[in-house]
């Protein structure tokens, strides 16, 4: 199958990085986010097609995906956005089996 999904030999990972605000809208702490939930979406899919957590240090890891173009996505908190969030997204494309694409921090707020 050329599209994209999983049972494919390639992976996507990054580190997802929080800015915490306080009440006065300051920031006063900025750590790699462990526990946060990552989401894939395959294609052009709607809704997301996994997630993964991360780990102690913020990374996360999708695995065994198929060459392809995929969105990453996480959540981050927003004032004055619709239900006081935004979604923090990376699109990238998958060109060859057996390679392992590193993805740039993805920095999300939390208040």
């Amino acid at each position: 199958s050329n599209l994209p999904g999983d049972g494919g030999t390639s992976a996507i990972t990054g580190k997802i990085y929080t800015e915490l605000y306080n009440e006065s809208n300051i920031l006063y702490q900025e750590y790699y986010s462990p526990d946060e939930k990552v989401y894939i979406v395959y294609g052009d899919n709607i809704g997301y097609d996994d997630e993964v957590s991360t780990s102690y240090d913020g990374t996360y890891k999708f695995e065994f995906l198929r060459k392809g173009t995929y969105t990453i996505f996480v959540y981050s908190d927003c004032l004055g956005c619709p239900g006081s969030f935004e979604t923090r997204m990376v699109e990238v494309e998958i060109t060859d089996n057996n390679s392992v694409i590193e993805l740039e921090d993805i920095i999300i707020e939390k208040r």
